[in-house]
């Protein structure tokens, strides 16, 4: 199927003189200095589940494909653009180690390639990098600041009626492919009655008016639940045709019954909030049907967010040591001590100083990371904290929170030039992969600044 790395590299155009492209030859001779050590993780995940990779199509080696995915996270490339640089760039042609004669992927390979490198990889490649700075002096994990993020899931801002409609619309799409394989599949299709209440419900000021039009969507919606449900039946049941309709049947069954289950759970919520005036927990909610994994994010107790709480920790370099993407919405205050001791499993060694938002702030975290071995721990607020149990002066202590305020731009710069701040790949499997891939990315052409510099 493919190889893990090319035996020989391809013959490539010469490189331009451009600072771009001098980054890019420098994150080149970080990789090659690996040899075949983050390639063969590569191709373990491409392999995954084929019965024999060494029979059929070449394909995209392991090596290009990790490649292509570090440039379309630190361009921000669509899988289109992504493939129209790779036919018309000669640097990127280079980078990704394609050859000259050498046929250029397609849209769909790239989407099928890039998306296999598991997120476990790419935590484990990122380590590597980061024991490499250490190695050549630019990092040595001795110093670090911990903060937390919100990354955004691709959905619509949620409301109940909107999730309803688009439960419709889901259910009736599939309902009408499973026409094309069962004749005796018949429903009456809702969307457009399901889309005229939602807007109405949407333009209604009237709280008497809105709660009416709600029964009449929940109404529609159970309505092609049921029909949902009993086509899923038919289709399971089904072993009438060719293996492939039969096939094909079993899937949509399985999607059907998928979404189903998920449009139960949005009737229910929505009835519990707008006919019984319930206040749902936010863990109990459904705020996507696409996107289920998505958490409810309240910041500050202003700002909402959809997607999940990242936990990252950096170093004196602007390297992103360490990345957790949290479950649900925890308090800063209770990943305080395991951020220390991921890092300590890194490196192997406790870090010395650490410098933490006023959020991780308590006496139980100043108590435990001590108890490590830090030496001096700085909170940006005290809440009730004295500076003498923190740090060692009222000097290191200051020293520390101008530190810890560098890791703001380095999660601004996340954001805006590595996609940081809304995942486009959809499942919580694909959505830690493209966190890990930003972090890759963003480390990899910071330490090319660094050997350049």
């Amino acid at each position: 199927m493919r190889n893990s790395i090319r035996k020989q590299l391809p013959l490539v155009h010469a490189g331009i003189d451009h600072e771009h492209a001098d980054e890019l030859r420098q994150i080149s001779e970080i990789l090659d200095w690996f040899g075949n050590e983050l390639t063969d993780l590569v191709y373990a995940d491409l392999v995954r589940g084929v019965r024999k990779p060494s029979q059929g199509r070449a394909g995209m080696s392991a090596e290009q494909v990790l490649r292509t995915l570090l440039i379309k996270q630190m361009t921000g490339f669509s899988y289109e653009q992504m493939r129209f640089y790779l036919l018309d760039s000669t640097t990127y042609r280079a980078f990704c180690r394609y050859g000259i004669g050498d046929e250029t992927p397609s849209v769909a390979t790239l989407k099928h390639n890039l998306k296999k490198i598991g997120a476990e990889t790419l935590e484990t490649i990122n380590s590597k990098i980061v024991l490499q700075a250490r190695e050549q002096g630019i990092e040595n994990g001795k110093r670090i600041r911990t903060d937390c993020t919100v990354e955004e899931t691709n959905i619509h801002k949620p409301s109940d009626s909107h999730l309803l409609y688009d439960c419709v619309r889901v259910l009736a799409r599939l309902m009408h492919e499973a026409t094309g394989i069962l004749t005796k599949v018949a429903f009456t299709d809702h969307t457009a009655r399901a889309k005229r209440r939602w807007r109405e419900i949407q333009h209604t000021g009237k709280e008497q008016q809105r709660v009416t039009l709600y029964r009449e969507l929940l109404k529609i919606t159970e309505k092609t639940v049921c029909a949902a449900a009993s086509a899923a039946a038919a289709l399971g049941a089904n072993k009438s045709g060719d293996m492939l309709q039969i096939a094909r049947g079993s899937a949509l069954a399985s999607e059907l019954n998928r979404y189903g289950l998920l449009a139960q759970q949005v009737i229910d919520q929505t009835k519990r909030r707008v006919l019984y005036g319930e206040t749902v927990a936010a863990e109990q909610k459904v705020v996507s049907i696409f996107e289920p994994h998505t958490d409810i994010i309240i910041k500050d107790r202003r700002d909402t967010y959809y997607g999940h709480k990242l936990c990252l920790t950096t170093g004196k370099s602007g390297l992103v040591i360490d990345c957790v993407v949290e479950d649900g919405n925890p308090a800063d205050s209770t990943l305080a001590v395991r951020m220390v001791e991921r890092v300590r499993g890194i490196f192997g060694v406790v870090p010395s100083q650490a410098a933490f938002d006023g959020g991780f702030a308590c006496r139980d975290n100043l108590v435990k990371i001590k108890a490590l071995g830090v030496e001096d721990v700085a909170f940006n607020k005290k809440r009730g904290l004295e500076i003498s149990e923190m740090a060692s002066s009222s000097w290191v202590y200051r020293c520390l929170s101008f530190f810890r305020a560098g890791i703001e731009s380095t999660i601004s710069f996340l954001k805006r030039c590595f996609g940081l701040g809304r995942c486009m790949w959809r499942g919580l499997a694909s959505y830690k992969s493209y966190t890990w891939a930003s972090i890759l990315s963003h480390n990899l052409l910071i330490l090319a600044r660094h050997r350049l510099s």
